[in-house]
């Protein structure tokens, strides 16, 4: 099990509790979702809302001042703020994550002082992706020793949460090859964010390039890690792309919300309907009967992925926990594939519930189909279909590493 001072406490942690909790911030966030999206207007202050009501630290124990949710329910509460605003739970991966390494024992240190940072407000971000050279799982961002402490140079892109966050950890290696986790503050001199994601969807999640020059670090502040870290099993996999699912079946949830709210608010129908009103008309109740049915098989998997992954974080330290991490991995590519198929198929047969007023910009509607597809882009489907077959067929290993770069002509795929 886990230690007395990390374990979750799920009296605390009551998922009904904390949602009515964080019912007033949720609503709050939705209710400018769409004018965001249209304007392209940051959500600095909705991360700052709920940093202030401490949504960020729902993961942080009890006992450092945090919410002391487990896995399962945060998941829950990210589909909630997801339904609310998609953008929200991706660009609070990393900040999540951190966490969560703490709470398998994945970061090295005591995390008493991160605990506190983050129970009083701080946000952490992300910078590990580049678009370098670098081959598949290697760096060229690096940390350089100076004197007692280090120097930091590199250009990362795809750094989501970054420029809503106070702290920013980074992937990077050293001069002799090794590899090193780095937090630096989003102030310190040297480092550059810019607000440079350009993708047509989850366009409000501040997935710029981050550029660091000669940025200087204090040694407590990295940490060399031993191997690669491509090979090992580990929960951290699978609960990073939880993240992303529980942004998409939100997604998809408001899809359904909206489209529900199109249909009754209609007055005018078609000629060829069988209804007075939209919302009378059979075919119409059927589309939304249809959507309805994908949008709860989408999160039915989520959630059976994140109790199992639940379970596995739980078993820290015990005979069984290498067995349930595997089966939480495998549960959660599965429900990946699950989730992603049905939420396109609902952001997309939406449009069915309406004419061309549907397509309105004023109404938002595509917004929920340009974030279900960008969402879907991570990891993509096609390799875990494959990943998945390959075990069944083969009992081929789960791969937790994934990494993008260039691959030398003739070099094997990397497996873990």
């Amino acid at each position: 099990m886990t230690d007395t001072a990390l374990a979750p406490d799920t009296g605390y942690a009551h998922y009904p509790r904390l949602r009515e909790r964080f019912a007033p911030v949720l609503a709050q966030i939705a209710e400018g979702a769409a004018d965001r999206d249209r304007e392209r207007c940051l959500p600095h202050a909705e991360v700052r809302a709920l940093a202030a009501a401490g949504f960020t630290a729902v993961t942080v124990p009890t006992c450092h001042g945090g919410g002391g949710a487990d896995v399962e329910t945060l998941v829950r509460l990210l589909i909630d703020l997801g339904e609310a605003d998609s953008n929200l739970p991706q660009l609070l991966r990393a900040h999540f994550a951190f966490v969560n390494d703490f709470l398998i024992r994945a970061e090295e240190g005591e995390p008493d002082d991160w605990f506190a940072r983050i129970a009083a407000g701080a946000v952490l971000g992300n910078a590990s992706h580049e678009r370098s050279t670098a081959t598949v799982g290697d760096l060229a961002t690096v940390v350089t020793p100076d004197g007692p402490d280090y120097r930091l140079s590199g250009e990362k892109h795809y750094s989501t949460g970054s420029i809503f966050a106070d702290w920013i950890n980074v992937s990077a290696r050293t001069p002799d090859g090794r590899r090193a986790r780095v937090t630096v503050g989003v102030h310190d001199p040297g480092v550059e964010l810019r607000d440079d994601w350009d993708g047509f969807g989850q366009t409000l999640t501040g997935s710029g390039s981050t550029l660091f020059t000669d940025v200087h670090v204090p040694a407590d502040r990295v940490r060399l890690l031993e191997g690669r870290g491509d090979g090992a099993a580990t929960t951290q996999t699978a609960f990073l792309q939880l993240v992303l699912l529980a942004s998409l079946v939100g997604t998809g949830r408001a899809a359904l919300r909206d489209g529900i709210g199109f249909v009754r608010s209609r007055t005018r129908v078609y000629s060829q309907g069988s209804g007075a009103t939209a919302a009378s008309d059979p075919l119409v109740q059927q589309v939304i009967g249809r959507l309805s049915a994908k949008v709860a098989s989408a999160q039915d998997a989520v959630l059976a992925a994140a109790r199992a992954l639940a379970a596995a974080q739980a078993a820290l330290g015990e005979e069984e926990h290498e067995r349930l991490t595997d089966a939480a991995e495998l549960r959660t590519v599965q429900a990946q594939i699950t989730a992603v198929a049905d939420v396109l198929a609902v952001t997309t047969e939406l449009f069915e519930v309406g004419g061309a007023s549907a397509t309105s910009r004023g109404r938002g509607l595509d917004r929920h189909w340009r974030n279900a597809r960008t969402l879907a882009s991570h990891n993509p489907v096609i390799y875990q279909e494959r990943a998945i077959g390959d075990r069944l067929l083969n009992g081929a290993d789960l791969l937790y590493f994934w990494s993008t770069g260039e691959k030398r002509a003739g070099s094997p795929p990397l497996r873990s």
